[in-house]
């Protein structure tokens, strides 16, 4: 019988090979601030595509400068950025495995020095590559900049942007793209009352808060194919009282899938300091509680052992399972899993020149 891990998962058009997927992770490494994709992300995202991931997203790509998190991030704000993603969209696609990228936009936590060892921290400033950040109001995430408060002219133009870099990523191949609304980051900074204190449309209620990122929604879903599958992420809880909590996240993770959204990534936090329960599977109940919802979702958080990923798939509590440091220490992660749960070597996704080392 074939875990349920690695049983194939099909939105819309696309069929993704297994139920492990790899998760955004920022590399911080265009050392020329161009947001062009180098080599590093060629080798960082190729690998586990031959470790055998189902479905690789990409680390958080900006849709406009400013968006960035860190000046080393990469983008897809531009034509070159986009030609050189499409030999990273054929390698990982050479190796059986599906890839997005997770389009994004930093908001008031953008213009950071990368969380290097031994590299400056905080804010960075003109003089290391950085600018102004934008938010929804001048509220500063602690020790950052305070960002300028954006006007509806700002809004537009980051729903527009959001939609081109949509149409640049079915160019270039992608087989899906995912919407990053969490991590305290511009889209749930919106959604967060603790963020956002606007008193025009894009503020106030649960309708006006989410504003944007249902406008974004359908700036990507316009400009991406109809039968490719549009992700989504959320941050299903601040863990601070007064936040944008789990009933919200529901609620809008079933609005999103009545739009038309193919999968909600269930993460949480990032968006204010808080006192956070982590450990093994700790954001799993929320993804739970949205999948009760009746909607198709992907649990994240300290899932590290593969007995515990087919648990959460087999119990119902998520569609898939997204990994993230576990993957940075094992981009074989998947292969290991298929032996400890009983899958035949020649039914796993090996490279033919990597059976030598089979489990």
């Amino acid at each position: 019988m074939t875990p349920k891990l690695f049983e194939p998962i099909t939105l819309r058009s696309l069929t993704v090979r297994n139920r492990a997927w790899l998760a955004a992770m920022c590399q911080y490494s265009c050392e020329a601030q161009d947001g062009v994709p180098t080599p590093w992300h060629m080798v960082h995202l190729g690998a586990r595509a031959q470790g055998g991931f189902g479905l690789i997203i990409t680390e958080a790509a900006a849709v406009l400068p400013e968006g960035r998190i860190s000046p080393q991030d990469v983008g897809l704000w531009n034509d070159e950025q986009a030609a050189a993603w499409k030999p990273i969209v054929d390698f990982v696609h050479s190796q059986g495995a599906a890839i997005g990228p997770q389009l994004a936009h930093a908001g008031r936590k953008a213009s950071t020095h990368r969380p290097f060892e031994g590299e400056p921290t905080g804010v960075a400033g003109p003089e290391h590559g950085g600018w102004q950040p934008l938010g929804p109001s001048p509220k500063a995430f602690p020790g950052l900049a305070v960002p300028t408060e954006m006007t509806q002219d700002d809004i537009a133009q980051v729903v527009e942007a959001f939609g081109a870099a949509a149409r640049r990523a079915a160019e270039v191949g992608f087989d899906t793209v995912e919407i990053h609304g969490a991590h305290g980051y511009l889209i749930h900074e919106f959604l967060s009352p603790l963020s956002n204190v606007r008193t025009d449309e894009y503020g106030g209620d649960l309708e006006g808060r989410s504003r944007l990122l249902f406008e974004v929604y359908e700036a990507v879903r316009a400009n991406f194919p109809e039968d490719k599958p549009v992700l989504v992420r959320l941050s299903a809880s601040e863990w601070t009282e007064g936040g944008f909590d789990i009933d919200e996240a529901t609620e809008v993770s079933a609005k999103l899938q009545e739009l038309g959204a193919d999968l909600i990534d269930v993460s949480s936090g990032g968006n204010v300091l808080a006192d956070i329960p982590v450990g093994p599977s700790y954001q799993v109940p929320l993804a739970a509680e949205i999948a009760g919802a009746g909607v198709t979702t992907g649990a994240v958080g300290l899932i590290t052992e593969p007995a515990q990923a087919e648990s959460i798939l087999v119990s119902g509590d998520a569609d898939v399972v997204l990994l993230a440091r576990v993957a940075l220490r094992e981009p074989s992660w998947p292969q290991r899993a298929a032996h400890e749960l009983g899958l035949e070597w020649r039914d796993v996704p090996y490279p033919p020149q990597y059976t030598r080392g089979k489990w």
